[in-house]
């Protein structure tokens, strides 16, 4: 499998996989027109790539911002990974937030409590 490489916009985020770590990036804002369309081949691309390699997936995000279409977005892509997780992959999520902002990290929090696969919570080092 190719890497996986879309470059942010302005109100879509930067996509980085890396079939060989396993390691999927998403980072910067998520409010595309069509969330849907934008989040598709990811989606896509996640199933084929837990369909044919069988290491650890770390799905690594960084949003400022997310509205609501990109947020079912991202539970569908949570949902895949948590299929796996329950299947035995090792997965993990690490979801960086502001430490100053309690309204990302309680929404980070919400997401977390829906999926038991490792899902931490870590304060951003750098603005998004």
């Amino acid at each position: 499998m190719e890497k996986l490489a879309i470059e942010p916009a302005l109100s879509s985020p930067s996509i980085m996989f890396d079939p060989d770590s396993g390691l999927l990036e998403i980072g910067g804002e998520s409010y595309p027109e069509n969330s849907f369309e934008f989040y598709a081949p990811i989606i896509s691309w996640l199933k084929q790539y837990l369909a044919e390699k069988d290491g650890p997936v770390t799905l690594s995000i960084n949003l400022s911002y997310l509205n609501t279409s990109s947020t079912k977005c991202m539970i569908d892509l949570l949902d895949e990974l948590e299929a796996a997780f329950k299947a035995g992959r090792t997965v993990a999520v690490e979801w960086s937030y502001d430490d100053e902002n309690e309204r990302e990290l309680d929404t980070i929090d919400e997401f977390r409590e829906d999926f038991s696969m490792p899902f931490s919570a870590v304060p951003r080092k750098e603005p998004a």
